[in-house]
């Protein structure tokens, strides 16, 4: 018999993805799809529960599905639509504490796996080289999204401990980035002007939103415990991602990008955070050592291809290389035939004289 999968947060595109490629691997018998809204796209063969994990009730459905396996998605860095920052961690947090609360009670899980994110690691002046799994954030706010993961990841170890007989596995995830993908990432560089840090040039690092679902699944399926961080190879600096995209930067002091940040969030053109703020001065790279090693996942595209992809699928930036080469071929031309006039009008003058 396969497994019984639950996974939350299928309303996001990420989650109903996840859970509808789930569904067709032979491994798996059934998928459960839960969340507090139903799904935009097609689930195909998941069957959708519409429960709030915040709710004790959460228990019941995994009860009753006799579930094996949870793959927890919904810790995300905001919910969507129109809710705020505390709706953002009632979501996160004490959805994790009642989901955690609930895979406690059931006597049929045996393997619990964590999408996390490596905003765990912060951003910050004193950040290494590369964050392994073993490292902590250096500096962690007292609000955001560094914070919610942090907390669900203690909850997290907390529950492994308590239930050692469950497999407990945290994927840390860069930041996902593909072609139609939706997330705060992808509307950063899809502004047509986009804001930086003055002085500041970080590194970045990304997954492909395929590779992340595969890396998941091969998680979800391959039954390996620990912690481990998701990225593709290579780091990119903002600048060589913006020259790529061919757009302009708009260089701000730090206030001054926060304050555009609100702005934006509120326009709902891009949702900026003061922990975007910080990755966007001091930015981020992980390690995947253990990911190849331990895990056994290699992602089919490293940062600058993820990056490279998302950026093939946009309109032209406003100093993009096709525009670019269409102006010095505009500019040729023109300094042809003025070049072609000068010399009639000159061979004229020497048929007059």
């Amino acid at each position: 018999m396969g497994r019984v999968v639950l996974v939350t947060g299928v309303a996001r595109d990420l989650g109903r993805r996840f859970a509808k490629q789930l569904a067709a691997a032979p491994a798996v018998d059934r998928v459960i799809g839960v969340d507090v809204q139903p799904p935009r796209g097609d689930l195909g063969g998941v069957s959708f529960t519409r429960a709030d994990i915040r709710n004790p009730v959460i228990a019941k459905v995994i009860m009753r599905e006799q579930v094996d396996t949870v793959v927890h998605m919904s810790v995300l860095p905001s919910p969507g639509g129109n809710t705020g920052r505390a709706t953002a961690k009632e979501l996160n947090v004490i959805g994790s504490m009642q989901l955690l609360a609930a895979c406690q009670q059931s006597p049929h899980l045996e393997h619990l796996v964590l999408r996390s994110s490596t905003a765990v690691y912060g951003s910050s002046n004193r950040d290494p080289a590369m964050f392994t799994e073993d490292m902590a954030a250096r500096r962690i706010g007292g609000l955001g999204f560094v914070k919610d993961v942090n907390e669900v990841e203690g909850y997290v170890r907390g529950f492994a401990r308590r239930r050692p007989d469950v497999r407990v596995t945290t994927l840390r995830t860069a930041n996902a980035i593909g072609p139609g993908l939706n997330t705060p990432t992808t509307a950063y560089f899809r502004l047509p002007v986009i804001p930086t840090v003055l002085g500041f040039d970080p590194r970045l690092q990304f997954v492909n939103d395929t590779d992340l679902l595969d890396a998941i699944e091969h998680a979800t399926l391959s039954d390996v415990p620990g912690i481990f961080n998701i990225a593709g190879d290579g780091v990119l600096m903002l600048s060589q991602a913006l020259r790529r995209l061919g757009r302009p930067a708009l260089p701000l002091p730090g206030f001054a990008v926060g304050a555009v940040g609100s702005a934006m969030r509120q326009a709902k053109v891009a949702d900026f955070s003061r922990e975007q703020v910080a990755f966007l001065a001091y930015g981020r790279g992980v390690d995947t050592t253990r990911m190849k090693e331990v895990l056994g996942f290699h992602p089919s595209r490293t940062t600058a291809q993820a990056f490279a992809e998302f950026a093939a699928s946009l309109e032209p930036g406003l100093i993009s290389e096709q525009r670019v080469r269409a102006v010095e071929a505009g500019l040729v031309g023109a300094l042809g035939g003025a070049r072609e006039g000068l010399q009639e009008i000159v061979g004229k003058g020497e048929d007059r004289g």
